[in-house]
């Protein structure tokens, strides 16, 4: 049994960071081949973690140790939390690499599309299994080389300056991070996340080194004053975008927040104030600008980022109702918000403009991708029953209850506002008169892709309560550790 559970958690990283090196071999030989194998990649990873369910949420952590010089022990961690990120990670993924087939399949550079992609959400597997400092830095670093890539995919010159700010911005925020890693490295005599654990289980991290990490943390989340990178890489395929914006890149940032802030590390009390404060202003700032922005990716983007203020608020302000909220809004945005930049691709290539102020009346050329497009943007809003008001309700209802009601006043100003701006994106681009007749209308795998993220969405908040017993328990387990 336990040689088993190794090999699953082996393959889960394993298969699609090494499996990524033979797409291209794949893709010069067969392009059908390659982009088989790449979906088939990410499913294993999805499947091999669900079978880890029955032996980690039954209570048990598996662990893999390979003993290494320096303290820099290869350490892979198999506990609730990591399980839970592993599966809506790999399941978004999924639904990405599938929408792909017909979204770029047109393009050039198609090999590389599909290898940095697979790469991409290995490494995601990397960084949520690490049990080390030293490798989660390393697994993170490789997410920014993909995405710097990815982001400026199409190669023309501004395209590739936008990208080249996503990789500055972020590389060098983790950069400051890994200072920070190297303090506690020093304090501790070891980078293992359970020797961090044991020494820090009743002495509070340093303030300096607590702002070090976050530095990097909010770089990669896109949180206030970071922020402004996320919007630009609207420029990269719809596709990347929604792996950035909904299922991997920027909930990095918020999956390593919990790992180290909340199951490591115990930390002053006032970041229990400063980093709802930073979420909080993130949230409001972002909402205003989706609000009066006019082209659709840089909208939704915007909303990505006011959306994972809610996140960072859930895990931050030390109350067990929030911190499951926040761990379900992972799952629930993920689903929602990959379906609205899906949809936003379907949009794009169908009439070749991102400005909605030029398009309208798409909901009769378009009505499948209207359906699901509504439907997605009720859960972001937060509209009962979809699987989005139960993570906004309990995220904003544990802030109040640790005495954080202005902070949770503001929360709340900023989901009006996402409710005003995504009605207003959904007004222009579907509704009135038709202002830009699509090219083509709607392809089979693109919109069977939307419908499946609306479908979960609903879905997801229609059982909620299967959702959310697994989510308490692992909010349960992370609030057990620090207090």
């Amino acid at each position: 049994m336990n040689f088993s559970n190794n090999f699953l958690l082996l393959s889960i990283i394993f298969v699609p960071v090494i499996g990524s090196f033979i797409l291209p071999a794949l893709g010069w030989a067969s392009e059908r081949l390659r982009n088989l194998f790449a979906l088939l990649f990410v499913l294993l990873s999805l499947v091999f973690s669900f079978a880890l369910i029955p032996t980690v949420f039954g209570g048990n952590t598996i662990t893999i140790t390979k003993l290494l010089p320096l303290g820099m022990n290869f350490v892979l961690v198999a506990d609730k939390l990591a399980v839970f990120m592993a599966i809506v990670s790999s399941l978004i993924g999924a639904v990405i690499v599938f929408y792909s087939f017909e979204y770029i399949s047109h393009y050039e550079n198609r090999n590389e599309y599909y290898f940095l992609v697979v790469l991409f959400l290995g490494s995601m597997m990397g960084i949520v299994f690490s049990g080390n400092l030293i490798f989660l830095y390393t697994f993170w670093e490789i997410t920014a080389i993909a995405s710097y890539r990815l982001i400026g995919f199409y190669r023309e010159p501004d395209v590739v300056l936008k990208a080249d700010k996503s990789f500055l911005v972020t590389v060098f925020g983790a950069l400051v991070m890994l200072i920070g890693f190297i303090g506690i490295g020093q304090i501790t005599g070891s980078f293992d996340l359970s020797v961090i654990r044991d020494i820090f289980k009743s002495t509070p991290l340093p303030n300096l080194l607590v702002l070090l990490i976050l530095f990097g943390i909010f770089s990669k989340s896109a949180t206030l004053p970071f922020h402004t990178w996320l919007p630009d890489a609207g420029v990269a395929p719809s596709p990347v975008t929604a792996l950035l914006h909904a299922a991997v890149l920027v909930k990095i940032g918020v999956y390593v927040y919990a790992r180290l802030f909340l199951a490591t590390f115990t930390v002053p009390e006032i970041w229990h104030t400063i980093v709802p404060l930073v979420a909080g202003l993130s949230a409001l700032v972002s909402a205003g600008a989706a609000m009066v922005d006019t082209d659709i990716k840089r909208i939704i983007a915007y909303s990505t980022i006011s959306q994972i203020g809610f996140i960072f608020l859930g895990l931050s302000v030390d109350n067990e109702m929030a911190v499951a909220g926040g761990l379900l809004y992972i799952l629930m945005h993920g689903l929602a918000k990959g379906g609205l930049f899906l949809s936003a691709g379907i949009i794009e290539q169908s009439t070749k403009v991102k400005d909605i102020t030029k398009l309208g009346g798409l909901v009769s050329k378009l009505p499948v991708t209207a359906a699901a497009f509504i439907l997605c943007t009720f859960s972001i809003m937060g509209i009962p029953p979809f699987g989005g008001f139960f993570c906004k309700y309990m995220v904003i209802a544990g802030a109040i209850s640790s005495g954080h009601f202005y902070i949770a006043l503001a929360f709340m100003v900023g989901a009006f506002m996402t409710l005003i701006y995504l009605l207003r994106l959904f007004t222009l681009v579907f509704l009135g008169e038709v202002k830009t007749e699509p090219v083509h209308g709607e392809t089979s795998i693109m919109v069977s892709s939307v419908v499946i993220l609306a479908f979960l969405s609903l879905v997801s908040g229609i059982s909620i309560y299967y959702i959310a017993g697994p989510v308490q328990s692992i909010a349960s387990e992370l609030m057990g550790i620090i207090r």
